[in-house]
């Protein structure tokens, strides 16, 4: 039986991977998030989660000899429209920026998952369309006082009061929370 770690301090990723029936212990990582110049969208999350994951991995490594089923679960999630990339806001005025941008607009959101074991790093990443109905100035201020969009890339929680604005989403859900499963299990079964 393996032994996960999961490289991230999301309270999210945990509720879906214990969800999901996992057994994990949580490890985050500390990298640097900034995206390079030029970088696109799926290239940043992929690049985060596999440095993410691997980080980890070589935290656990420099303290003892890993035992060969240690599996890192790395994973980073953005949402971007018109190419840009939508991370977490930086305060009030940047989360109404975001909002005022997706407001009536289809974006999508990414996630790169990498798993980090002894015999490498493997990643993919996964990408959704979410539809949001058009939002009132209003509507936004007062999100936005809830304090939900502020830890949230692209300024919104698809779990939370937000789910109201969403009429449809293309591709797969636990991905707009921050962790698709389908993909997690998929890579996790062919790590083992």
């Amino acid at each position: 039986m393996s032994r996960l770690i999961l490289a991230s301090a999301s309270p999210r990723r945990r509720e879906l991977l214990t969800q999901a029936g996992y057994t994990f212990e949580v490890q985050p990582a500390h990298v640097n998030e900034d995206p390079r110049p030029d970088e696109d969208p799926i290239s940043y999350v992929v690049r985060l989660a596999r440095d993410k994951a691997q980080a980890v991995f070589a935290e656990i490594s420099s303290k003892s000899p890993v035992p060969p089923q240690v599996v890192v679960l790395g994973a980073d999630t953005t949402v971007t429209l018109d190419g840009h990339i939508l991370a977490k806001p930086e305060d009030a005025a940047d989360a109404a920026r975001m909002l005022r941008m997706l407001s009536g607009r289809t974006h999508r959101v990414i996630t790169g998952v990498a798993i980090a074991t002894a015999k490498g790093t493997e990643a993919a990443a996964e990408v959704t369309g979410v539809q949001f109905l058009t939002l009132s100035d209003e509507e936004i201020a007062t999100y936005i006082a809830t304090g939900e969009p502020m830890d949230k890339a692209g300024a919104y929680g698809i779990q939370g009061l937000a789910a109201k604005w969403i009429p449809r989403v293309e591709g797969c859900y636990f991905n707009v929370v921050g962790l698709p499963l389908a993909l997690v299990a998929t890579m996790l079964e062919a790590a083992s």
